[in-house]
């Protein structure tokens, strides 16, 4: 029974990490689960993907679809044609898609065309804000959906009040935290440490990427320059994402604590958060990290997907308002930042838990 496992972006690496080793575990047990990874090229950059699987031990893709670059609906298209030639001459049993990116959507919906039933890991999850990319990738892929793998039991709810049927949805846990838990040991300073004289607790980290923030390059650097202001001199590494890069061109001006580094392998980058005094961020998933690692969290957005982060973990919602970085900073240089806890399920055990639920829907 092969099943297809897509991705195409930096974050889904780290989730089908997990469902492979547990894929092949069973295979070597007799399983009757084969699989097909594909990669769509959505991230074609070595800095985005490439080294990821090195570092995460996926094996080769057994398909590159080689999209590259574009805009989002030309990526959409590109992916759509690749993998519909693909499956028309090599159908596999079921589509896995993870995430949120526009792989994660543009396949499962290739897929339930060709009457491909699809299953979605990381489902029903909702920030509420239309304006995300991500956002929309999410409600059409869990749209047509037939299993849905979550994370939490509030993105279960998300799907039960959306008319899901209980049956479709398994509460299965996080492999972003199977992916976390299974590295730490491993995790290894980058190669800058030395040379900026880094020490643990003594730094920040910042990464942003969301078109929100980064797309007006007055409005991003207003941001930067609080961030400065109010790190008390510590040394701020950012890592650069692709986007991110585009607008800082233009700048000329940037906080004199201010590190700028190239976007990092997970095992150097993982190191930076776990080892920082605190993570400013836009992204989704790394406030799941910081969650598991107990790192304070500061996110520059007004909404989350991943309300578990505030709820229980170390994250809170900052926003995008540059004076709101005064007062969080000086709580977190004060002490006065809450401890946090870890989610139920984030326990490093996803991978096989989607695993054996597929064995049960596909072979039984």
């Amino acid at each position: 029974m092969l099943i297809d496992i897509i991705a195409g972006a930096r974050p889904n690496f780290m989730k089908i990490a997990p469902i492979i080793r547990a894929l092949q575990a069973r295979q070597q047990e007799g399983g009757k689960l084969s699989y097909r990874l594909i990669h769509t090229g959505q991230h074609y950059d070595a800095s985005m993907s490439g080294a990821f699987f090195e570092q995460l031990g996926i094996p080769e893709p057994d398909v590159n679809l080689e999209v590259g670059g574009g805009t989002q609906a030309e990526q959409t298209a590109g992916i759509m044609t690749r993998y519909e030639s693909m499956l028309l001459e090599a159908p596999g049993a079921l589509c896995l898609v993870v995430g949120d990116v526009t792989s994660t959507m543009a396949c499962a919906i290739t897929a339930q065309k060709l009457r491909i039933p699809v299953a979605h890991v990381e489902a029903g999850i909702r920030s509420g804000d239309w304006s995300m990319p991500e956002e929309i990738n999410r409600m059409v892929t869990d749209s047509i959906t037939n299993w849905f793998f979550t994370t939490s039991e509030w993105a279960g709810g998300n799907l039960r009040k959306s008319g899901v049927e209980e049956e479709r949805i398994f509460f299965v846990g996080n492999t972003m935290i199977d992916t976390l838990m299974a590295n730490m040991p491993r995790f290894s300073p980058p190669d800058f440490w030395e040379r900026y004289k880094l020490k643990p607790s003594q730094y920040f980290v910042v990464t942003l990427h969301r078109p929100a923030n980064v797309d007006s390059a007055g409005a991003f650097a207003e941001m930067l320059q609080a961030i400065g202001r109010n790190t008390r001199g510590l040394p701020v590494v950012f890592p650069v994402h692709p986007r991110t890069a585009k607008t800082l061109r233009d700048m000329i001006d940037l906080p004199e604590n201010f590190i700028l580094a190239e976007p990092q392998p997970y095992l150097q980058f993982n190191y930076l958060v776990k080892h920082a005094k605190a993570v400013i961020t836009d992204s989704g998933g790394i406030t799941e990290e910081t969650t598991v690692m107990g790192v304070p969290c500061l996110t520059l957005r007004n909404n989350t997907e991943r309300p578990e982060t505030v709820e229980q973990g170390t994250n809170e919602l900052v926003g995008t308002d540059p004076a709101a970085l005064a007062p969080a900073l000086e709580r977190l240089f004060s002490g006065d930042w809450k401890q946090g806890g870890i989610p139920v399920l984030w326990d490093g055990k996803t991978g096989e838990r989607i695993v054996a639920n597929l064995e049960r829907l596909l072979c039984d």
